[in-house]
């Protein structure tokens, strides 16, 4: 009996032996390869590309089977597939292969290695070479492709990781943005709309020469808007992995009201401005289609006196509430606006770390529900514009009244007038950057040259001597100069609605107040500038507490409208204020009809000359086949 057990067992392990070999022969008799999204077999992609992963098995199976494929040494599950009863194998879906180039650590992986498994078990095994994704730079308003100079070439940033850049502008691939030119401050811009087509051709361009399907784009200050209109309106497949925005204003900045009042950079400088941004492109852009957002805010200012033309904390031109306008993931920094798209702390510890996503970081989300914008706090008095002479001068009174901060803010496109501040008590007050928050900024992107504030300043008119050096051009310098209060009277201004048609009546209404109460108006006027760059002056009219007008669009286009209000103070003292409102003309609908119809007609005529030449080519081919005979 000891005899046949012992027999029994031996014959048991030498089952379980061949079985497990036959097993491991029938795991190294598989095939596992990688095809692109055409179905030609690959060896080599680029992170972010969509493949196909397919196994082959020598014979046919008799139970179905279900495959896991995994990537790399963090054995991380990328697909699966199931072969049915008498199956010799099976394909995934489309995957996409975002964040395949790095691993956990930050390192690269210019190789990695493929396994199918079933039941936990390696069946077939593969290697492939990975590229990494390119990144495109965005730029943003009065800038250009030298923007990220810090970024390219190869002491740049991104070459430092391995990575290639492209800047749009920078001649790499064919495209290049219009935001505005400090050379030409008068010259017509794009609109976010128009660069945003742009940057539709210049991915386009830079994936033809890469090979990528796919694309990383960082976008700094109004760079990230167009980005945003390129995700939401143009993007026909997702070719972007992730927006990583530095500095872009999602509620638009106040400081832009200043180059838009002397008719500088339109549209963009309109476009830019908060009641467009937060009330009419937030309300139609909230597609992101499966792309992350990224974002970094400046936070160097934190003291209202200290900030020319916006809330605090603030990097100057953007303030964080408006950096944080739509639901995205915000990292800050105490840094300018200028130096968000320089700084080799912002590349290091925020844009770096998002390059090197992992598989896993990439997180599929829907759209997030836009968010309910809050209604402006901001006060402004007047904007004053004039021009200075070489070698002169000239004196602007600014009314205060009872508030607790007033903080001036100077736009001079040559960047060359000097200040003189005479108080409400006559005397002539020394500027400094301690007690005044005196700020000088050499460059135009931040939308204002000059700024310094004051705490509880003393009511009354305030008289700024604005006089040229020896720096400006020949011509002289004009100039835009405002003040941001903070306390007493409010000015509420609207418009009846946001998006009217050509022609219809849109009315404007002002109500001057203070703690709930109305305030006496003695005059208020609209100053409207057309998407044509016409400026046109309506007088508003009092109907009880408030003021109204009405005007009509006749082109489609941004309006911008500034509600400018002379008032008194209780105890009859005068007080200024000026609102900043936008409304977009729609086109009508006969307009876009007959552009559809106009792109129909071109799409049959086209249709037909390609039939045309097929039938001559058809043609071509018989007539030369019966020469042969």
């Amino acid at each position: 009996m000891i005899q046949r057990a012992g027999l029994f067992m031996g014959t048991f392990f030498a089952i379980v032996l061949l079985s497990t070999v036959a097993s491991h022969t029938q795991a190294q008799s598989a095939e596992l390869v990688v095809l692109d999204r055409n179905k030609a077999t690959v060896t080599r992609f680029v992170d972010g590309d969509s493949i196909q992963l397919r196994v082959k098995l020598q014979n046919r199976i008799t139970q179905s089977a279900r495959v896991v494929f995994v990537v790399g040494s963090e054995a991380t599950t990328v697909a699966e597939c199931a072969v049915q009863v008498n199956g010799t194998g099976c394909d995934t879906e489309l995957i996409v292969s975002l964040g395949w180039y790095w691993d956990k650590s930050g390192q690269p992986n210019r190789e990695r290695t493929i396994r199918a498994l079933v039941d936990g078990e390696p069946v077939a095994t593969t290697r492939v070479q990975i590229s990494p994704r390119p990144i495109v730079l965005a730029h943003g308003f009065i800038s250009s492709a030298d923007a990220w100079a810090a970024y390219l070439g190869p002491n740049g940033y991104l070459a430092s990781m391995g990575l290639q850049g492209f800047a749009v502008g920078d001649g790499q691939v064919e495209g290049k943005f219009s935001t505005g030119s400090i050379t030409d401050p008068t010259g017509k811009t794009n609109t976010i709309a128009q660069n945003a087509e742009i940057l539709a051709r210049y991915i386009s361009n830079v994936k033809k020469l890469t090979g990528a399907q796919q694309v990383d784009i960082v976008g700094h200050s109004m760079g990230g808007l167009i980005s945003r209109y390129y995700i939401d309106r143009l993007m026909t497949e997702r070719d972007v992995a992730q927006l990583i925005m530095l500095g872009t204003p999602q509620n638009g900045s106040d400081c832009a009201n200043l180059p838009a009042a002397l008719d500088l950079y339109l549209p963009a400088s309109l476009e830019i401005r908060p009641s467009y941004i937060r009330d009419i492109f937030n309300s139609q852009i909230t597609r992101r289609r499966g792309v992350p957002f990224y974002a970094m805010a400046g936070t160097s200012i934190l003291e209202p006196f200290k900030s020319p033309c916006t809330d605090v904390p603030s990097d100057i031109a953007v303030s964080l509430g408006s950096a944080h306008g739509i639901s995205l993931s915000l990292t800050t920094l105490p840094l300018l606006h200028t130096d968000l798209n320089t700084s080799k702390q912002v590349f290091e510890t925020f844009v770096k770390p998002l390059l090197q996503h992992t598989a896993e970081e990439f997180p599929t989300q829907p759209d997030p529900t836009p968010a309910v914008q809050d209604q402006p706090t901001l006060q402004f008095t007047h904007i004053y514009t004039g021009h200075v002479d070489a070698g002169g001068s000239q004196e602007e009174t600014v009314n205060i009244d009872q508030v607790a901060v007033a903080s001036f803010a100077l736009y001079d496109p040559t960047r060359s007038l000097t200040v003189t501040v005479r108080g409400a008590s006559g005397n002539v007050i020394v500027l400094d950057a301690v007690r005044n928050g005196l700020i000088v900024v050499d460059d135009p992107a931040t939308l204002v040259y000059l700024g310094y504030g004051f705490q509880n300043p003393r009511p009354g008119p305030w008289r700024i001597t604005l006089a040229a050096t020896t720096k400006p051009p020949p011509q002289g310098a004009d100039f835009a100069l405002t003040a941001q209060l903070r306390g007493g009277a409010l000015l509420k201004a609207q418009t009846s609605t946001l998006l009217p048609q050509l022609n219809e009546p849109v009315e404007l209404t002002a109500r001057l107040e203070l703690a709930g109460q109305a305030l006496s108006i003695r005059e208020a006027k609209a100053l409207i500038r057309r998407p044509d760059g016409i400026p046109e002056t309506v007088p508003l009219s009092a109907s009880g507490d408030e003021w109204k007008a009405t005007f009509r669009p006749t082109s489609p286009g941004v309006y911008g409208i500034n509600i400018q209000v002379s008032g008194a103070a209780p105890d009859g003292s005068s007080l200024e204020r000026e609102a900043f409102l936008s409304v977009q003309g729609q086109p009508a609908a006969s307009q876009v009809a007959g552009s559809q119809r106009l792109i129909a007609a071109v799409g049959l005529v086209v249709l037909a000359a390609i039939l045309a030449l097929i039938f001559l080519s058809i043609r071509r081919r018989a007539h030369k086949a019966q020469v042969k005979r």
